[in-house]
């Protein structure tokens, strides 16, 4: 396990902490509110890479340094110097950034204040859930600016609120406050102004405690089942089941329930 407060930087942007089991992933490019830059692409997606490949993050949580905004989209100062070559050759890397932290085998919380607009939403909508405080202003204006939403919008909002709710969300390209946020459902959990990271992080710390073959599997088994049949997905869950039934932890979990004291997962 990581030590208390152990800090990886990747590139000029990310900045991985980790907090015992509990990693965070923190949006660092303050001069910008944290805007998706090529550079902050590559190095959002080399920072889920490392995540992915570490067994000891039981949970992941996505921060941000600036006070005001979690991240308010792509870099449209960069994209306005672009040619149509540049752009689809940023592409791909944008979309390694999104789909790094979608792809995390672990799961992940969003922490969101301040804006958190087009594809700095969509940072937070791939995460499994997500807190916001009360400054909190989210939503998806891609096509207020010629585009539509490009890091799993369309997809993943759907997922959260129903097909036509995300629609008229999308197509009027408005941006809620986090009050009505939460009553739609775009967020999970409504925190006081200030208490996101904090919340997250404690909201992480309570996952972690449990048992990290567990919760990985928990995690293939609710993001591979959505959408499908009840028969195929009860498939995925017992294939989920399968690889968790006799592993170290499973048997770990019951000796400790029957002993009462508190597990000690071996994490395999």
């Amino acid at each position: 396990m990581a030590e208390q407060g152990d800090e990886r930087r990747f590139g000029e942007y990310v900045v991985v902490r980790r907090h015992g089991y509990v990693a965070e992933l923190a949006l660092d490019r303050p001069k910008a509110m944290n805007a998706v830059s090529t550079d902050m692409a590559r190095s959002i997606a080399a920072a889920c890479a490392h995540l992915g490949a570490d067994r000891d993050a039981r949970v992941t949580v996505v921060t941000s340094t600036h006070e005001r905004a979690f991240c308010v989209g792509a870099d449209l100062k960069e994209r306005n110097s672009f040619t149509d070559a540049d752009l689809m050759r940023q592409r791909p890397l944008a979309r390694a950034a999104y789909t790094g932290v979608l792809e995390l085998p672990m799961p992940t919380i969003a922490a969101v204040h301040g804006f958190a607009l087009g594809g700095g939403f969509e940072l937070a909508l791939s995460c499994d859930l997500i807190v916001a405080d009360a400054t909190a202003v989210v939503g998806l204006p891609e096509v207020s600016v010629g585009v539509i939403p490009g890091g799993g919008g369309t997809q993943l909002l759907p997922r959260r609120v129903g097909a036509a709710r995300a629609a008229e969300l999308i197509f009027t390209a408005r941006r809620l406050a986090a009050a009505e946020a939460r009553e739609l459902g775009l967020v999970d959990d409504l925190v006081p102004e200030g208490r996101d990271r904090v919340e997250a992080l404690a909201l992480a710390a309570r996952i972690a405690a449990n048992s990290p073959v567990g919760l990985r599997a928990a995690k293939r088994a609710l993001r591979l089942g959505h959408g499908l049949d009840l028969r195929t997905g009860l498939e995925v869950e017992d294939a989920a089941w399968r690889s968790v039934a006799f592993s170290g932890d499973r048997a770990e979990g019951v000796a400790a329930f029957n002993e009462k004291r508190t597990p000690q997962w071996p994490g395999e």
